[in-house]
This record gives structure tokens, sequence and C-alpha cells, in this order.
């Protein structure tokens, strides 16, 4: 089985990573999640930002 990466510069996913590390978020364990690894990060960002305000 296979990994799924977000690619960050098409905005695609990529099913192993055939593009350079620094163009991949991943891996992934499946092509949905890989899919929303933008919006992870997103909202990771959000929970970082509010501990630095509490």
């Amino acid at each position: 089985m296979s990994d799924y990466w977000y690619n960050m510069t098409t905005g695609e996913v990529e099913q192993g990573a055939k593009s350079g590390w620094r163009h991949l978020l991943g891996p992934y364990k499946t092509y949905a999640e890989a899919a929303r690894a933008l919006e992870k990060v997103e909202q990771r960002n959000e929970e970082w930002d509010n501990e630095d305000d509490a």
C-alpha cells in the first residue's frame, strides 16, 4: 500500500512521493486525508495561536 501526499505547489494529491520533498505534506494513509492537508495545517496553526494568546 502506498502513502498519499499533498503537493503544495500543484494543489494535487500524489500517490507515493513523486515530487520534491519541499513541495509535499504527508504522508497520509488515505487520499481523503491528503486532500484535506491544508485544512489540517490551518486548524493546527489556529490552535497554536490560541495557545499563545492564553
